[in-house]
């Protein structure tokens, strides 16, 4: 028989090693393995249409799952900046710099064609629709409530599921102002800034203000 003295201590090593219900397990953050992650990544950046009733389109969903998961750990509560690292790594499948900032709440539709540079920063609300792929240059600015958009559905209601992806750049030092919208294959030029609230259709050339919606440019930086 067992000594009564002896099963309160078993039960004090299993709490000890197990940890209580109120203790907190963080989880691991890792790049999750997508079924066909591959193949869809090589057509959406060669700009091919997304059937919404194709593997392709199976595997895009898989891999929004998974950023939606992890934007619940990111915004769920406070990350330290080592925190934050580990998560967007996690997010884009590649090493984001540690020089990376965001203040959540951030979300990406999909992170796996989201590239971010050097000394970046995401105020809080910016959401990317990434499919079609998000370089964000070295030391860009991007401000609140901040929308990046990278697919367009099709017209034809009988494919309206269909999504055509065209790829968005930030250029380097440029900066988005707060609820700034990037619409579908947009390039935003180095050191160029989009007023707050503002709709870029289409390209802005580098050290240039543009404003309004749609975003057209007022003045050269430097002039």
């Amino acid at each position: 028989m067992t000594d009564p003295d002896d099963r309160t201590e078993d039960r004090t090593n299993d709490s000890a090693e197990g940890g209580t219900e109120d203790s907190i397990e963080e989880p691991r953050w890792r790049a999750a393995d997508i079924e066909g992650l591959a193949e869809l990544l090589a057509a959406l950046d060669a700009g091919e249409t997304i059937r919404g009733d194709s593997p392709h389109h199976r595997a895009m969903h898989a891999a929004s799952q998974e950023a939606l998961r992890l934007a619940a750990e990111l915004n769920g509560r406070y990350r330290s900046p080592e925190e934050v690292t580990a998560i967007m790594s996690a997010l884009t499948g590649r090493p984001v710099p540690a020089s990376f900032r965001v203040f959540p709440p951030f979300t990406a539709d999909f992170g796996r064609n989201l590239r971010i540079g050097e000394d970046v920063f995401l105020n809080s609300g910016c959401r990317i629709q990434d499919q079609g792929g998000v370089e964000i240059g070295d030391g860009a600015l991007i401000g609140h409530n901040a929308v990046i958009t990278t697919l367009n559905h099709d017209l034809d209601p009988a494919r309206r599921a269909d999504m055509h992806p065209a790829r968005v750049r930030i250029g380097r030092g440029a900066w988005l102002g707060a609820n700034v919208t990037v619409l579908p294959g947009v390039t935003i030029g180095e050191h160029a800034v989009i007023g707050a609230g503002s709709l870029a259709t289409k390209d802005v050339p580098a050290r240039t203000v543009a404003v309004g919606s749609p975003a057209r440019v007022v003045r050269t930086i430097g002039e």
